[in-house]
């Protein structure tokens, strides 16, 4: 949802919609207006400013340079009603706790800072995090230990409702000093047969590595690796003192692409990708506004 309607100009907020969905019907049906209203709202816009706001190309359109520095503004106008509306609501309601549960590379690598940035709009809100690996989250979620999860792994769409949060991919990260690091790319098979390190079993990472082979026609048999390693932070190390290497996602070795001490080296015709996703049980409140606050950090 999009700003305070009755704050933010609702003629801005159909500019926002129609920047960000690139349509009028799209926008009319996200607003719950009719198609004229949107051209009719962004008509306003234009006449006020006495600019041209979109530039059609084709079938679709593109923002002018006066359209890009309306949307600018608009949605740091937006934002400042946002965060406006959420310290006014913090400050007259009583302190809430709620439990989310992430697995191995979420709750380290991804949730601490979006922790951070929650609290300090929700002052009044405490979320204690669990990470485990992604078939002990869901356990907790199913026990009802925790009250919703943020996870990478593989899981039962029909059992959990879930929303897509960001696309990852795991990569092969090598020491520097090793000889993948001197190639461009290297075979499924030298990586399998050599000192390959593993998550331990029910990672999300791990499982999707395993799937990945499956498909290729692998047999899971060949998968026995050189150590099996629950620490990520555990696995870097060894991978950054060349005493293996590790299939794993990028988002846990930013730090370390960037300093140089590990490389990420292409696999000759496999590419990893999988999801992270919000899995929950029951529809609540605070889990939506959980969700809309990650996607728009």
């Amino acid at each position: 949802m999009i700003g305070v309607i009755n704050l933010l100009d609702v003629r801005l907020i159909t500019f926002i919609t129609l920047a960000n969905t690139k349509s009028f019907t799209k926008s009319a049906g996200v607003l719950n207006i009719t198609q004229p209203a949107v051209s009719q709202h962004i008509k306003f816009l234009e006449e006020k400013y006495e600019v041209h706001l979109i530039l059609k190309q084709g079938k679709g359109f593109d923002l002018t340079q006066e359209g890009l520095i309306l949307l600018k503004y608009a949605e740091e106008i937006d934002a400042l009603y946002r965060a406006l509306e959420m310290n006014l609501k913090n400050k007259s309601v009583m302190a809430r706790t709620y439990r989310i549960g992430a697995s191995m590379t979420i709750g380290g690598y991804v949730l601490p800072h979006l922790l951070g940035k929650h609290k300090k709009l929700h002052e009044n809100i405490d979320i204690l995090l669990q990470v485990n690996n992604t078939e002990e989250i869901l356990e907790k979620l199913v026990s009802g230990k925790i009250d919703f999860a943020l996870i990478e792994g593989l899981f039962d769409k029909n059992i959990f409702k879930f929303k897509k949060f960001k696309d990852d991919e795991l990569v092969l990260a090598v020491s520097k000093d090793h000889a993948f690091a001197k190639v461009k790319q290297v075979d499924i098979e030298d990586v399998i047969n050599g000192n390959l390190i593993l998550r331990e079993k029910g990672s999300g990472t791990r499982d999707i590595f395993k799937n990945s082979l499956i498909e290729l026609g692998y047999d899971l048999n060949d998968l026995k690796g050189y150590m099996e390693i629950g620490s990520i932070s555990a696995i870097k190390s060894l991978v950054e003192l060349n005493l293996g290497y590790s299939i794993i996602s990028r988002e846990t070795i930013m730090k370390e692409l960037k300093i140089g001490t590990i490389k990420e080296v292409a696999i000759a015709g496999l590419r990893i990708n999988r999801e992270f996703n919000f899995v929950y049980l029951y529809q609540e409140d605070f889990i939506e506004e959980f969700m809309d606050f990650c996607f728009n950090c």
